[in-house]
């Protein structure tokens, strides 16, 4: 009888051994898992970031390119505009007033 009860005592302390150990092999599975994780977090974050920095790139090119040719075709409506008004003044001005007194 004895025996068996230090026999269950032993099993008891064994699967108690067992239970510690495999709790201990979680957390360390757990940890190495969430490393992981953060590990590819960041190396989609830092892939998305150098993608960000070059789209930026991009845009600001096209953004400045734009830029030029609206300016360029404000100058040209400008210089026409300007040319349309120093030919067409005085034409312009007397039709203005003619209607204006009749």
């Amino acid at each position: 009888m004895q025996d068996m009860i230090k026999r269950i005592i032993e099993a008891d302390h064994e699967a108690r051994a067992l239970e510690e150990d495999n709790q201990i092999a979680a957390e360390k599975e757990k940890a190495r898992i969430e490393a992981q994780a953060q590990a590819i977090h960041k190396k989609y974050m830092e892939e998305a970031d150098e993608e960000i920095a070059k789209n930026e790139a991009y845009l600001e090119k096209l953004y400045e390119r734009k830029l030029s040719e609206e300016e360029a075709k404000q100058e040209s409506v400008m210089i026409k505009l300007r040319s349309d008004f120093e030919n067409n003044r005085d034409r312009w001005v007397d039709e203005i007033v003619n209607r204006v007194i009749g």
